[in-house]
């Protein structure tokens, strides 16, 4: 018998009765972190990191939530769980699960290089891991972050000689407190999208010491914007509340704008791969520190990422359908099938 199930609710400890991650209401529910697609409404207890359980409020109300450090442990049934550093957003965990000396890890999303915010990423000894493969394609290789940083605030510097109102589109739970944190110099102002300013402040109420930014109302004046910064989600992209920056230059902050192209594709004036996801190699080589002898591949590119681990002989891989990967850094289907053909 599996120590994890693959069911219709999601990823299931029968032993521990417990689900990690369900996207079905269920009585218990262990959370790996606050995005939509991990963190759904309904469940009974909500078990997950200090740092998440903020976040978890603010995006799904009040709720039988209860919070643990990284590294401690929980017995459920017999079963040992304990919470460790996935390095995605902050608060973000792989969640380990150990019965009888077999352990598995769930890490659910992850990066492998150190933001500052989120928690390092700790490679965690197990038989069985599953993984992600948001970006699981050999095309795929991050940039060092501060070169990424550096070439953002030339971008921002080149904006304000021209006149023009910096406008980044990063998604407003992780990415967008990362660019906040390298660019707060760049301006005297940083104004932001309400959705981030939700998530800012509900940081900012339990002791984050993030940058001062300015929330942008209708009533906030155009010429106040002008050569300024702003932060929004994507999801503002070629949308009316655009209208107000003008002149404005927008650069997507994404690991999709690797792909030549697609900042062309989506009408922006700039790309950053910048990627809250680990890229080809950081999943290889978080796979091989893990030792697992087996290896369960999540969202993603799911079917080339498992053959090449087969191949390779890494570990036994199968794919495992789920319903992650609808937030943060989905690709559209164009984008996708598009950089398939560049392999």
């Amino acid at each position: 018998m599996n120590l994890i199930n693959f069911t219709d609710k999601g990823l299931c400890c029968p032993q521990g009765d417990f689900y990690i991650d369900p996207w079905k209401p269920v009585d218990k529910a262990i959370i790996t972190h606050a995005h939509s697609d991990h963190a759904y409404a309904g469940h009974k207890y909500y078990l997950c990191h200090h740092h998440t359980k903020p976040l978890l409020q603010l995006r799904l109300g009040d709720n039988n939530y209860e919070s643990v450090e990284w590294g401690e442990t929980i017995t459920m049934n017999g079963v040992k769980v304990s919470l460790h550093p996935a390095g995605h957003i902050i608060g973000s965990s792989q969640i380990r699960v150990e019965y009888k000396g077999e352990v598995w890890v769930i890490s659910g999303d992850y990066k492998t290089e150190d933001d500052g915010l989120s928690g390092k990423f700790e490679p965690i000894k197990c038989n069985t891991f599953i993984t992600e493969s948001t970006f699981g394609l050999p095309i795929y290789k991050w940039k060092p972050q501060q070169e990424i940083f550096e070439n953002i605030i030339n971008w921002i510097s080149r904006n304000k000689e021209n006149g023009k109102t910096s406008v980044l589109l990063a998604y407003s739970l992780g990415k967008a407190q990362r660019v906040l944190q390298h660019i707060k110099d760049t301006t005297q102002d940083i104004y932001v999208h309400g959705a981030i300013w939700n998530a800012h402040e509900a940081l900012l109420n339990v002791g984050w010491n993030l940058p001062v930014v300015k929330r942008i109302t209708p009533d906030t004046p155009k010429e106040a914007l002008k050569g300024t910064v702003v932060i929004a989600p994507p999801s503002a992209d070629s949308s009316p509340w655009m209208k107000k920056f003008h002149p404005y230059s927008v650069g997507v902050c994404s690991g999709w704008m690797q792909v030549r192209g697609n900042a062309r594709r989506r009408n922006v004036d700039a790309g950053f791969a910048l990627s809250d996801h680990a890229d080809w190699e950081g999943l290889l080589q978080s796979i091989k520190a893990t030792q697992a002898e087996r290896v369960f591949v999540t969202h993603g590119f799911q079917s080339a990422f498992s053959r090449y681990l087969n191949e390779e002989g890494i570990a036994i891989a199968a794919e495992v359908k789920t319903e992650y990967g609808s937030e943060d850094e989905e690709a559209p289907k164009q984008e996708v099938d598009e950089t398939k053909d560049e392999l």
